[in-house]
């Protein structure tokens, strides 16, 4: 029960109105609860999809990386990759996930990309080049892989903070006013009673006088 509450009608209305906006709270806040858990589970397949996308770019970038090694040569293939300028920017920003603010991650290529080939150098290989195009698209997928990340965990830290607000409303706000209304309920049927009796206690007495 509340404590500190006037057992009065005034009292009962506000309680009543208090207890229908809680209900409707936790009506709404169930619904968001499901809809971030669906949402929750659409990206958390979206990022086992995505880690499967990274672990094959990766390997697919190391057995390139080692071809151009074995035709330019370690050193060579070393020479060339610290000369190189960098040729991807991140741009980090937000987007909102069904209220949830959560990393937005853009990869943007750099005019540098565009002279990837040349390096500066004559005797490249093809091979190079080639290593270097897959650990771009590498690079690209483990960014997205980041962000779909982040996202599953702001999420799940929403939908834990959401579960936790719905049980507050549903077993401790809810129950207490409603245990506040019965009490007052009861308080005010006890006294209409005692009214009652009193009110016939008094018609008595005066009609013995009369009488």
């Amino acid at each position: 029960m509340i404590a500190g509450i006037h057992p009065t009608r005034m009292e009962l209305l506000i309680l009543k109105r208090r207890r229908s906006l809680a209900e409707k709270g936790h009506d709404l806040l169930k619904e968001k609860r499901d809809a971030l858990i669906m949402e929750f589970f659409d990206i958390l397949e979206d990022t086992r999809k995505l880690r499967s996308d990274v672990n094959n770019a990766l390997k697919e970038a190391y057995e390139a990386l080692a071809m151009a090694k074995m035709v330019m040569g370690p050193l060579k293939v070393e020479e060339v990759a610290s000369g190189v300028p960098p040729i991807l920017a991140l741009d980090v920003s937000t987007r909102n996930v069904m209220g949830v603010r959560v990393p937005l991650l853009r990869v943007e290529e750099k005019p540098e990309a565009a002279l990837i080939s040349s390096y500066g150098f004559t005797d490249t290989s093809a091979k190079l080049d080639e290593a270097v195009e897959k650990f771009r698209n590498a690079l690209k997928a483990i960014i997205r892989l980041a962000e779909t990340e982040a996202a599953v965990k702001r999420l799940a830290e929403e939908i834990e903070k959401t579960k936790r607000r719905v049980n507050a409303l549903k077993y401790i706000i809810i129950p207490r006013i409603t245990n506040t209304i019965k009490f007052i309920e009861l308080h005010l049927e006890e006294r209409e009673r005692e009214d009652l009796f009193r009110m016939k206690r008094i018609k008595s007495i005066l009609a013995s006088k009369a009488s």
